[in-house]
């Protein structure tokens, strides 16, 4: 596989190393799936990882101590994964969870305008415009010609913005923000940030430091290969204390097996945006998960996806099919526009492919364990099916 411009040989994954990748996941046995987008593929570690936990449940009955310690080994392995430490990071059931819990901290006395773009994911918005009744107000930023380049947030960001939330990657889309920008134009009016790097987290390393984020937030069903139930939220360190959320529960209080039902304290670290009792099963499954990736390097992965993005994206401009995603993207998201995204699903899935859509774009997504032939036989089907494709003689 042939590296772009911009990637170092050194970084790629081989054809054998893909190979016995791929030999971990089970669906590949029976289709060719680019649907991590919306969940990922069930590695055999993982699912050792979930047989793992229901044995110890089986012969220990309930070991506690044994789940809180799992637990804590999470915390600290995706603290690692973003470089943050361990006490600025939650684990949380949804990053809906975590979203609210930041959003319940605030006062939107101060400060209280929300400035978003159109590319975020719905739960974005709807939990900001909820808290309208608080106070909050919220600002929505207009995408032109399918991008949202920071110069668009310029003006929409003042003196009386609170929060900036940021998609690294639109699921509509497979846009990739400017995150380095968009943040800098926040903090110069004193606007924090929050990262939603659904999209995204899983396919690339990730530095929350080098970044300069205020909020960081992932769930792990997608490129983090876990079941779903399970989400991070990375909160910087000096902003902790000044942020008390009142979506709360036993877990997000300084001790939790106190049991203290008459006072009310938060713990002094992240841990105070948890609420109730962790997810123990999805613990042991990402785990395994963030080992594989680890173990793999995020940086090889990234090259591989962005050399199957840039092949993918080259294939459909052969076939002069319109992109709704940037040419030059290097994935994992890639979005083709379609007069009938839903049958174009459909004709994939009859020769055994894995894919979905999103209004009319069919949305292809690559991780680790796709494969060169695995482009090459979505292009096969979409060139049988031309009829169903918008088509853009430009982009040839």
């Amino acid at each position: 596989m042939n590296p772009s411009a911009t990637e170092n040989q050194q970084e790629l994954l081989s054809d054998q190393q893909v190979k016995a990748i791929r030999a971990r996941f089970p669906v590949f046995d029976s289709k060719v799936y680019l649907n991590s987008c919306s969940q990922g593929a069930l590695c055999d570690l993982v699912k050792n990882s979930l047989d793992e936990h229901t044995q110890s449940w089986d012969e220990l009955g309930s070991p506690w101590d044994l789940w809180v310690e799992k637990y804590e080994a999470a915390r600290s392995a995706f603290a690692v994964f973003i470089n943050a430490d361990a006490d600025e990071v939650a684990i949380v059931p949804s990053a809906s969870a975590g979203i609210n819990a930041v959003a319940s901290a605030f006062d939107y006395r101060e400060r209280k305008r929300v400035v978003m773009g159109e590319f975020e994911f719905p739960t974005m918005g709807q939990i900001w415009l909820a808290q309208q009744a608080r106070g909050a107000e919220v600002r929505f930023v207009e995408s032109t010609n399918g991008c949202l380049p920071p110069a668009s947030y310029e003006e929409a960001i003042d003196s009386e913005s609170l929060l900036v939330p940021l998609t690294h990657v639109c699921f509509m889309n497979g846009h990739r923000s400017d995150v380095r920008a968009v943040t800098n134009l926040a903090h110069q009016q004193g606007a924090l940030v929050m990262l939603d790097d659904y999209q995204d987290c899983g396919t690339r390393p990730v530095d929350v430091k080098r970044l300069q984020l205020d909020f960081y937030v992932s769930g792990a069903l997608k490129y983090l290969l876990s079941p779903s139930g399970i989400a991070f939220l990375y909160v910087r360190r000096d902003l902790i204390d000044s942020l008390v959320p009142s979506i709360t529960g036993w877990f997000g209080q300084t001790n939790p097996f106190a049991f203290d039902l008459k006072h009310f304290d938060p713990a002094v670290n992240a841990r105070r945006f948890e609420a109730g009792s962790p997810p123990v099963p999805q613990v042991y499954a990402v785990l395994a998960a963030l080992g594989l990736l680890t173990s793999i390097g995020p940086a090889k992965i990234c090259a591989h996806i962005g050399a199957l993005a840039q092949a993918y994206l080259k294939g459909a401009r052969d076939l002069q099919i319109k992109s709704k995603t940037p040419l030059n993207s290097q994935g994992p998201l890639v979005v083709l526009q379609m007069k009938d995204a839903e049958a174009v699903v459909r004709r994939l899935s009859d020769e055994g492919i894995v894919a979905s859509n999103r209004m009319d774009g069919l949305r292809v997504s690559f991780h680790l364990y796709n494969t060169l032939e695995d482009v090459r036989a979505v292009l096969r089907i979409l060139e049988s099916n031309l009829d169903l494709t918008v088509r853009d003689s430009t982009q040839h």
